[in-house]
């Protein structure tokens, strides 16, 4: 990647020179997904007084597939105080009315500028910054087959954030990028930023629905691509598959399997919910991490059947820390997951999921359970699950101790960076956690689907008379 590209001064910035979790090497369609959710944001809350909009920066990748969406940026201008875009003349962006509005302005980029590589979306917004910022990788970095001709096959550098300081730095270095060519313009967009940002009262923006947006996306560009990828048969297969599993999901002993997770939940009188926050914290965590669909499918029933092996479990186990069990009771909640994994064998077409739940035990240095394997060893399903089921149990009540706050959770998970847990996936974690502190997110309580049994208990227990 270029020195110059906004994504290597960002890094540059950083602290420590690191770049947030979310960086990685993302499909076209991915960051197509991306961009729209926090498009969609925009016209979503439309704020009716010109200081709540927010300002819009973005860069059009050599304007290839931008000049397509040119009409809903007309409709994006409507709700956003100034919105300058940069690309290359013959983009085709210039003729376009969009063009001729009064709050958008156009930066010409010359041909060899590495921005006409890029593809960023940054919005300034009085209660809330977000960003998606891309770079394509080279010819040289296509190492197998050299760059694709097929446009969805596109790969770039990425990241996608809503850390306020973080966006504010990259806002700085894109304004700046953009002085060379209209330095009057660059000054007028410092002026509008900092004047987002000297606004002190702006309530926060809750930002779970543009992640719930983010996921749906995500989901379709992920169908997309298994229309359109070269490995077409092999990925067809592999969505056959997880069809099966969801045509299974009312067969007799998956019903079985999950009314036993649910009486698990039941017995638990300090912690009943633990299943569906489980599933619905490590969908979440998947999403940021941009698992693929299939995955974050198996995560999800995986956290919801977790704790299958616990249905006829001592009551001690629900009712007292790991310190106060006999050596019993101490020994089955020490092999929980061995227990529910063979439980879970009964069922052949739940394999994968078995898979998670069997290791999820496991640790980031291999002192775990079963088998003892160690970081990439262990699936990442499994890591994921491991370290959300530790959390989530923390900020439950459960015998002696008290319920740990988000805060006291997270530093409790921190701790144990590196040897219990995965040190990215912590790290996505305490993203998280930020968010939900911040009022940008709330921490989600239950997955985005749930099986049809799970479903009919959840509507009936809310409709029950007490």
């Amino acid at each position: 990647m270029n020195p110059e590209a906004t994504l290597n001064q960002l890094k540059e910035a950083s602290p420590e020179g690191r770049l947030p979790s979310s960086y990685g090497v993302y499909f076209k369609n991915t960051l197509v997904a991306l961009c729209h959710a926090l498009e969609d944001h925009i016209l979503q809350t439309n704020p009716k007084h010109d200081e709540e909009k927010p300002l819009v920066l973005v860069t059009f990748q050599k304007g290839k597939w931008y000049l397509q969406e040119a009409d809903r940026y007309q409709e994006i201008a409507q709700a956003s105080r100034h919105i300058i875009i940069s690309a290359v003349p013959d983009s085709g962006l210039p003729k376009h009315p969009t063009s001729q509005l009064e709050n958008v302005s156009l930066v010409n980029l010359e041909t060899t500028d590495s921005l006409v590589n890029e593809w960023n979306l940054i919005i300034l917004a009085p209660g809330y910054r977000a960003m998606v910022l891309c770079h394509e990788l080279s010819e040289d970095e296509y190492v197998l087959n050299g760059k694709p001709t097929v446009d969805v096959e596109r790969k770039f550098y990425g990241l996608w954030s809503f850390d306020r300081t973080l966006v504010v730095k990259a806002a700085e270095i894109l304004i700046e990028r953009c002085r060379p060519y209209d330095p009057d313009l660059a000054d007028s967009i410092q002026k509008q930023h900092q004047e987002i940002l000297t606004i002190k009262d702006a309530p926060p923006t809750d930002m779970t629905n543009v992640v719930s947006r983010i996921v749906s996306y995500l989901q379709t560009s992920q169908q997309q691509m298994i229309a359109m990828n070269r490995q077409t048969r092999e990925l067809w297969e592999l969505e056959g598959q997880a069809l099966r599993v969801s045509r299974n999901l009312n067969a007799n002993k998956l019903q079985a399997f999950l009314r036993m997770a649910q009486k698990a939940d039941e017995r638990d009188p300090s912690n009943p919910i633990a299943s569906l926050q489980v599933a619905a914290l490590s969908e979440t965590l998947g999403q940021m991490l941009d698992l693929p669909t299939l995955q974050l499918r198996r995560l999800r029933l995986a956290g919801l059947l977790f704790r299958v092996g616990l249905a006829s479990a001592p009551k001690e186990v629900f009712t007292q820390t790991p310190d106060e069990l006999d050596d019993a009771t101490l020994t089955f909640w020490q092999e929980r997951s061995v227990l529910s994994g063979q439980l879970l064998t009964a069922m052949p077409e739940l394999a994968p999921i078995t898979k998670i739940v069997t290791h999820h035990l496991e640790h980031w240095d291999g002192s775990g359970k079963p088998d003892g394997l160690r970081e990439d060893e262990i699936p990442v399903e499994s890591r994921i699950l491991g370290l959300i089921s530790y959390f989530q149990e923390l900020i439950q009540a459960r015998g002696k101790r008290i319920a740990l706050s988000l805060a006291e959770a997270l530093e409790k998970c921190i701790n144990h960076s590196g040897t219990y847990f995965d040190p990215i996936l912590v790290e996505s974690l305490s993203n998280v956690i930020r968010l939900t502190e911040m009022g940008l997110m709330q921490l989600p309580q239950r997955p985005s689907q749930l099986p049809n049994v799970w479903l009919e208990e959840v509507v009936t227990s809310k409709t029950s008379v007490h």
